[in-house]
């Protein structure tokens, strides 16, 4: 199941939140959903320049119910690096980062440009009914999970977040852990069938190249990740269950 298909069976009307937009594969199916309200933050200034243009190419202009944020999301506001590496002087938009530099694997096949780009928390939008949110920050999830704490807790919203290890090591260990903490389940699918984090053999399922330059993954390899609210789980779960 793709993070689409999950926020469509799972869509409750009100504010859904799209960390890491990129340049909309997200956003636009989730604008489309009924009295929904979407939050769109994506600092890649490219990225968010695209992201506008294809939101007018969807619906003609940017829809009043779709709000652009060119700020990274975080635990703390302020400023924050955002590093991509350029692999053969092609941009690895992808891999874009605020939580980390790459300076490991630069050589004369990787370098990296940086953008000093607004840092904020999503706590600080006062937000009563987020009911979805998906996060995609290439090992900046725990950070902005932090810093949407309290809205977690007050609005129970479910969420789909894409955990790398080769992005931050420890990551699929810290963020579930961090979500468990606040009454979450935290699961993922495989081939129809879905599993609690538990099973998730990170040895054959999460290994892959750290290094921009290297393109290789274990197969399976499993980095989407689903969070239901634990006191929904059961039911939420079966409804994903039902629509397979």
């Amino acid at each position: 199941m793709d993070e689409t298909t999950f926020h469509t069976l799972l869509h409750r009307p009100g504010t859904l939140v799209d960390v890491g937009a990129h340049d909309g594969l997200i956003t636009i199916p989730l604008a489309r959903l009924p009295r929904s309200r979407v939050l769109a933050f994506e600092p890649l200034p490219a990225a968010a320049a695209r992201l506008q243009a294809a939101l007018r190419e969807a619906f003609g202009v940017v829809p009043a119910h779709v709000e652009l944020h060119a700020v990274a999301l975080g635990d703390h506001a302020g400023e924050v690096a955002l590093t991509m590496p350029v692999l053969d002087g092609i941009a690895q938009e992808q891999w874009a980062s605020t939580a980390k530099d790459y300076a490991t694997h630069l050589s004369d096949r990787v370098t990296v440009r940086q953008f000093t780009v607004p840092l904020r928390r999503l706590d600080d939008l006062g937000l009563a009914d987020l009911t979805a949110m998906k996060v995609d920050a290439e090992g900046a999830e725990y950070e902005i999970l932090r810093g949407a704490r309290e809205t977690l807790l007050r609005c129970r919203p479910v969420l789909t977040l894409e955990i790398e290890e080769r992005h931050r090591e420890g990551s699929s260990w810290a963020v579930p852990a961090f979500l468990d903490a606040l009454g979450y389940e935290v699961l993922f699918e495989l081939r129809g069938e879905w599993f609690p984090i538990a099973a998730l053999d990170r040895a054959t399922m999460q290994r892959a190249s750290p290094d921009p330059s290297v393109f290789e993954a274990s197969d399976p390899y499993v980095f989407v990740f689903y969070a239901l609210p634990r006191e929904e789980a059961a039911a939420l779960l079966a409804r994903l269950r039902g629509a397979a």
